[in-house]
């Protein structure tokens, strides 16, 4: 039997905070993008500046996000943002958005990938890999749903493993021979720089896919222990954290592979490993991409369903959502309504496809959180900040700026993809005019 609605416990420390943020960065994509980088780029200044830049803008966007979670320490994260700044529609439209697709298709694809590379040691047909994936989701629920505490320390182990892996992996690349400084060259572009602009755009969105996540803090902002301080700090040391471990890794690969092999590897990560380590790489590098994966869905099954759970709060979802479990203090409704939906995603295998309508809805809701920051300090002067944004107004307006630019950008290369993303996000027009006539079902 489910109690009544209340409040989520603060029982998450800086360091849960800071796993959950590194945990739902350090997926899949930093094993595959340095491949497709090391393509549109070809000389190692460029490779290493489409990196850091893409850290910067990234820490840009946490910065900004790191005001607003210290103002506004609730669950829910920027559903609670767009709410307070540019009122509910807009906070409703994010939050279907990322129930309904961003969230729960992220879900169910890394799921199936963390199946696929399982598939590497234990043969499975494609039904096998759905039920794997479909099995590893629901675990993975129960876990969060007996407690967040227990949720986050198992977060705390995966993302442990994953950031002990990776450095055993940089430095035995550069404590054993088979890599070369020579790979390092060209070290300039020998390409003219007007043809340069479109790649560099391309390698550009490839990197910020590989930093998405650093936003998972926020969603669990009511459950974080001295939110005004604890938030800020996450954030910002997540993405230390991160960049420094994506620049040294690929660092790493460059000297290993250099650019011919890594533009021709479809593995460059495991071929990168059996360049020091021989047969063996490939093993290796294929367990530590099952536990990163293991622990980036962890952590968006944490997260993300506090979205839920926050808008039922609002009478903006099924009432049920909002209720707390009477025994584990968890918001097992709303974990449950995010697990079924993300299985049967993953049974359709519709996600891949709906990823790819609403990708570019990502940003948008990125650079409405990060000009609420500009917005709520001119709407709501009163709200106390504990942290404010450094270098104000310039780190939200260029995030904004830059937010902007990549959705102009996606538009104009898939537009039909880009109409079909923003249909299914007006699609939840109808349940959020139903749902504020008719109080809650």
């Amino acid at each position: 039997m489910m109690s009544r609605p209340a409040k989520l416990k603060r029982v998450l420390s800086l360091m849960d905070a800071t796993m959950i943020n590194v945990g739902g960065i350090l997926g899949s994509g930093i094993f595959m993008v340095p491949a497709t980088v090391a393509l549109y780029t070809l000389s190692s200044s460029l490779f290493f500046l489409v990196w850091i830049f893409g850290g910067i803008i990234s820490l840009f966007g946490a910065l900004s996000v790191a005001e607003l979670g210290a103002a506004m320490p609730k669950a829910g994260g920027q559903y609670v943002y767009l709410n307070e700044a540019y009122g509910s529609v807009w906070g409703f439209l994010y939050g279907w958005s990322a129930i309904s697709v961003i969230n729960t298709a992220s879900i169910a694809a890394v799921a199936v990938a963390f199946s696929e590379y399982c598939a590497f040691f234990i043969s499975f047909n494609d039904f096998q890999i759905k039920l794997l994936a479909i099995f590893s989701i629901i675990a993975l629920t129960v876990i969060n749903l007996i407690d967040v505490k227990v949720g986050a320390r198992f977060q705390n182990w995966f993302t442990f493993a994953k950031i002990f892996s990776i450095a055993l992996i940089i430095i035995l690349g550069f404590s054993l021979d088979g890599g070369s400084f020579e790979n390092l060259t060209p070290f300039f572009s020998e390409r003219p720089m007007s043809s340069l602009v479109g790649p560099l755009g391309l390698a550009m969105v490839a990197v910020l896919w590989t930093f998405d996540g650093w936003i998972f803090v926020s969603y669990v902002a009511g459950e974080i222990k001295e939110p005004d301080r604890n938030i800020p700090l996450s954030l910002i040391f997540c993405m230390l954290i991160v960049v420094s471990i994506y620049l040294s890794l690929n660092f790493v690969l460059v000297y290993a592979l250099g650019f011919d092999r890594m533009v021709g590897s479809e593995l460059v990560m495991s071929d990168a490993a059996s360049v020091f380590l021989g047969g063996a790489g490939g093993t290796i590098i294929s367990l530590v991409i099952i536990i990163s994966l293991l622990g980036a869905n962890n952590s968006f099954i944490l997260s993300s369903a506090r979205i839920n759970f926050a808008m039922a709060q609002d009478k903006l979802f099924f009432k049920k959502a909002a209720v707390i479990h009477p025994k584990y203090d968890s918001p097992a409704n709303a974990l449950w309504m995010q697990c079924a939906w993300a299985c049967l995603l993953t049974f359709t295998g519709t996600f891949d496809q709906l990823i790819t309508y609403v990708i570019f809805a990502s940003w948008v809701f990125y650079g409405m959180s990060a000009g609420a920051v500009i917005i709520l300090r001119k709407k709501r002067p009163d709200i106390e900040r504990p942290y404010k944004t450094p270098f104000y107004p310039w780190v939200p307006i260029i995030f904004v700026l830059f937010s902007i630019f990549l959705t102009i950008n996606t538009i104009m290369e898939a537009p039909r993809d880009a109409a079909i993303g923003i249909f299914l996000i007006l699609a939840g027009l109808p349940f959020y005019f139903y749902w504020k006539k008719n109080d809650q079902l």
